[in-house]
């Protein structure tokens, strides 16, 4: 990787012309890793840079670097943090860290008493996931919106999940809600910048 200036921001509507890169990355990621990942369409992707509600890491130069987005399900009440994806030539450098902590942030400013939910099968996601307070949950403590596991149809892992019946899957889920990280975290997680500004959000 060459020593360019990285810039992590929201997306925008002209920013657009970056959607089919993310998507093709976003592919021929979980081919080579052999895992599933649920489809996005060039224009879902466009339409959440659009509304500002994802998140676009870039150089100085221009060169798409990295992209997430949020989504909310059963009228607000959950968020999902998606589609975190990091270019080849850009990965192990912090800067999915760097997008993942601006996409909670991000969720937590927009939907301050929404649960936000994440569900992955990568150790390095869940390990960023656990950073920012989530915990691991069943599949019955995240939406049931019908229209969130439709996106999960084109993933490779689709007939596991409809033979459990939606109860798991090779996916972890893992979910932040506001209440329960004040009341019920331990005390070690109070000195922490997430729980000061989960208290007095």
């Amino acid at each position: 990787m060459d020593n360019h200036i990285i810039f992590v921001r929201t997306a925008n509507q002209n920013d657009a012309h970056y959607a089919e890169e993310i998507i093709q990355e976003t592919a021929q990621s979980a081919l080579a890793r052999g895992s599933g990942i649920a489809k996005r369409t060039v224009e879902s992707v466009i339409s959440k840079m659009a509304a500002g509600k994802a998140v676009i890491a870039l150089t100085d130069t221009g060169e798409w670097v990295g992209f997430s987005y949020l989504e909310t399900w059963e009228n607000e009440r959950f968020v999902s943090n998606s589609g975190l994806i990091v270019a080849p030539k850009f990965r192990n450098s912090g800067v999915a860290r760097s997008i993942k902590n601006k996409i909670f942030r991000m969720s937590r400013r927009l939907y301050p008493n929404a649960k936000i939910f994440s569900i992955t099968s990568g150790p390095a996601i869940m390990r960023m996931n656990t950073k920012l307070g989530f915990l691991p949950v069943s599949f019955a403590e995240i939406t049931h919106d019908g229209h969130f596991w439709e996106g999960c149809k084109s993933c490779v892992n689709y007939d596991i999940l409809e033979r459990k019946k939606k109860c798991n899957c090779l996916c972890t889920a893992m979910l932040f809600d506001p209440a329960y990280f004040i009341d019920a975290q331990p005390i070690v997680y109070q000195q922490t910048e997430i729980y000061q500004e989960v208290a007095h959000s």
